[in-house]
């Protein structure tokens, strides 16, 4: 099994579509008429959840002509957000085919399939034409993948001349080992976590010049602890990463957070022009 096809085990759930439904009818969603925010609190799989892709939105400088690409999309979240917000279109691909079919299915209950479509196919080689977009962005995808140089690449050759391609990734902040499991992998083997200076250099190496650089560390310190607080006073929420992730996710999420809390790594947004 190469790294890709772990990769998309890891994020294979098998039931997910199912699972997702049956916590956003627990919680008092109808299921049958859905809005982008009914989902928010399970489908920002990535630090500073929806307050970064808030952030991370207004600093791709959206408009409702352009056309967005969603670099290792999910189950859409951001895709759903962006697309509401700010009425362009969204290409969503991911590596994880029932990633992508939960996305369509969710989208569709959203009313949002008319803005926003979803590709299974591999970052490392994005099945579009040369300079079909007007924005892209990927957000904690780079932690899977190890040939980030192609990655860039691949981003930039979809690109239009001009036009920005945002990141946000977690990165290292310090030399010290990761605790496993992570929510983005189980052991090292498909653990690609690297510095800033990294993806500096990889980006400017594709011929992207970097124009902002913003660590959410600080966003997601904050927002992670509320949540632990709630969680400690209520109780697991009906909806959160728990869903997606199952059993699995309280050592997940407690390894991921101490490596945040003792600054091992951080989240960092860049922002770069083609």
């Amino acid at each position: 099994m190469n790294t890709e096809e772990q990769v998309a085990q890891h994020y294979t759930h098998g039931s997910l579509e199912r699972t997702i439904l049956a916590a956003l009818t627990a919680s008092g969603k109808d299921i049958d008429n859905l809005v982008a925010s009914d989902l928010s609190a399970l489908d920002e799989f990535h630090l500073g959840w929806r307050a970064a892709t808030i952030a991370f939105g207004k600093d791709l400088g959206l408009e409702p002509h352009m056309h967005l690409l969603d670099i290792g999309c999910g189950i859409g979240g951001p895709a759903r957000y962006l697309a509401e917000t700010y009425e362009c279109r969204v290409t969503g691909v991911d590596l994880t085919a029932e990633l992508v079919e939960v996305a369509e299915a969710l989208t569709d209950r959203c009313g949002l399939d008319d803005r926003i479509s979803y590709h299974q196919a591999s970052a490392l080689a994005l099945p579009f034409e040369d300079h079909s977009f007007d924005a892209a962005s990927m957000i904690h995808v780079g932690m899977n993948i190890e040939d980030k140089a192609k990655l860039f690449a691949e981003a930039h050759r979809v690109l239009k001349p001009g036009m920005l391609f945002g990141v946000y990734d977690i990165m290292r902040a310090r030399d010290m080992p990761l605790t496993y499991p992570m929510p983005w992998a189980d052991t090292v083997e498909t653990s690609f976590v690297e510095t800033p200076e990294t993806y500096r250099e990889l980006l400017r190496a594709q011929g992207f010049e970097i124009e902002q650089a913003h660590s959410r560390r600080d966003l997601a310190l904050t927002l992670s602890r509320e949540m632990r607080e709630k969680a400690a006073i209520d109780g697991p929420p009906p909806l959160g990463l728990h869903v997606i992730m199952g059993s699995a996710a309280t050592q997940r999420l407690a390894n991921l957070f101490e490596a945040l809390q003792y600054g091992v790594i951080a989240p960092i947004e860049f922002i770069a022009r083609r």
